[in-house]
C-alpha cells in the first residue's frame, strides 16, 4: 500500500498513513505503520496533544530504529523523533554542559565532543541510535555508562501534554535500564539530553580488557580521549556489522548479572569463563561468550543468523520477518539456559505480538 498524508487540523506535523518502516529499523524488517509522524520541534508534540492525537493511544517512539524488533505491523501510531541541535555551555568548574536534541545521531555527538576536547563519552563511540534513546537504555560500553556523565533531560508527557525535566537521580539508572523502560515506558518522549563533560583533566577509562589490549598492541602508553575514541571505533568496526551492509540491532541480549553462588557453580565446570565483578556478590557474564559456547556463533537458519565475529549480534541476511528473528533469538536463549542454567534477557525492545 502506498503512503498517504494529511495535515493535522491544528497545523501540527504531517500524519502519514501506511508508512513503510523497513528503512527506519536497522534490522530491516518490512513492516508498515498505520499512522506515522516525524517530530522536528518539541512544540509539534504539543500540537499533537492539542489535536487529540494521543487520546486512547500508546504510541511507539522511534529514534534511529537500532534497538527494536518489530514482530509485525504495529497497530499503534509511530512517532519518529528527529529533534536536532547541539549547544555547549561552560560552567564555573572545569566542566561544560552539552545539550543535545533527541534526534541527533549518538555517534555524531561523541565525535563532536572529542573534536572539542571534551571528555566523558569517548568510550561510547559508534553505538548506533539517536541521543534520545541513550538515557532510556542507559547505554554503556567499554567500562562507561551514560549515567556517568548524565546531567538531565527534558521529556514530554503524552497524557498530560506537559514537559518535565529529569535529573540523574530521578531517572533511576541501572544496568541497561531506567525509569523510562519501567513505569514511564511509552508515556514520555525524550526531547533533549544534557551531558556533563570535562574540559581538562579527563578521567581516561581503559580498564576494559579488549580496550586495554588494543592500546597496548598499538603502543599507546598514555592515551587521551581521542586515542580511546579511535580505539573503540576500531574495535567495534572489527566486531560488529554495519546495519547499512546487513540488518542488525547491535547487541541483542543483555550481559546477564549473576550472584556469587551461581558464578561459582559455572566456574566449576567452565574455569575459563570470563566475568566482570560488580560488587561483593555480583558478576556480569558476557552473553556473547555464553552464546558462542553453545555453538551459535556464525550459524545461519534460513534468513536469520548469528554474526560471525560477535555471537551477541543477530543478523538479517535478507527477507527475514520479525517473527523469524525472534524465534532465532529464543532458540539461542533456550540453548544457553539448558547448558548454563542462565536466562538471557533481550536488550532490544520487542514490539508487537508473537503469534
Amino acid at each position: 500500500m502506498s503512503s498517504q498524508k494529511y495535515v493535522n487540523i491544528s497545523r501540527g506535523p504531517v500524519i502519514e498513513k501506511n508508512r513503510d518502516l523497513s528503512q527506519l529499523n536497522t534490522m530491516g524488517v518490512p513492516v508498515q505503520a498505520k499512522r506515522f509522524t516525524e517530530i522536528i520541534k518539541p512544540r509539534e508534540l504539543s500540537a499533537l496533544y492539542s489535536s487529540g492525537f494521543f487520546e486512547g493511544t500508546d504510541p511507539i517512539i522511534l529514534g534511529g530504529g537500532s534497538n527494536l524488533l518489530f514482530l509485525n505491523d504495529p497497530d499503534r501510531p509511530v512517532i519518529k523523533i528527529s529533534i536536532p541541535g547541539i549547544t555547549i555551555t561552560p560552567t564555573k568548574e572545569d566542566l561544560v554542559l552539552m545539550k543535545v536534541g533527541a534526534g541527533e545521531a549518538w555517534h555524531n555527538v561523541v565525535s563532536n565532543a572529542v573534536e572539542n576536547n571534551l571528555g566523558g563519552i569517548e568510550n561510547l563511540a559508534l553505538i548506533p541510535g539517536t541521543t534520545g534513546a541513550a538515557p532510556i537504555q542507559n547505554i554503556g560500553a567499554y567500562g562507561v555508562e551514560l549515567d556517568d556523565c548524565f546531567h538531565q533531560l527534558t521529556a514530554f508527557h503524552i497524557q498530560s501534554g506537559e514537559f518535565k525535566t529529569y535529573r540523574s537521580e530521578e531517572c533511576r539508572f541501572g544496568y541497561r535500564d531506567s525509569i523510562f523502560k519501567q513505569e514511564l515506558k511509552g508515556k514520555v518522549v525524550v526531547c533533549d539530553v544534557t551531558l556533563r563533560l570535562t574540559k581538562k583533566n579527563h578521567q581516561i577509562n581503559t580498564g576494559y580488557k579488549s580496550l586495554a589490549g588494543y592500546l597496548q598492541e598499538n603502543c599507546i602508553e598514555d592515551p587521551g580521549i581521542e586515542d580511546v575514541f579511535n580505539a573503540v571505533v576500531a574495535i567495534r568496526q572489527n566486531k560488529l556489522p554495519d546495519p547499512a551492509d546487513i540488518g542488525n540491532a547491535g547487541s541483542f541480549f543483555k550481559n546477564p548479572v549473576v550472584n556469587e553462588s551461581v558464578f561459582k557453580r559455572l566456574q566449576k565446570t567452565h574455569s575459563e569463563i570470563p566475568r566482570y565483578r560488580l560488587g561483593d556478590d555480583k558478576y556480569k557474564i558476557p552473553a556473547g561468550w555464553l552464546i558462542e559456547q553453545t555453538g551459535w556463533k556464525g550459524k545461519r537458519v534460513g534468513n536469520v543468523g548469528t554474526y560471525k565475529n560477535q555471537a551477541l549480534v543477530l543478523v538479517n541476511h535478507g527477507g527475514a520477518t520479525g517473527k523469524e528473528i525472534f524465534e532465532h533469538a529464543m532458540r539461542i536463549r533456550n540453548s544457553v539456559r539448558e547448558k548454563f542454567g542462565v536466562e538471557l534477557q533481550p536488550e532490544v525492545n520487542i514490539v508487537g505480538r508473537n503469534e
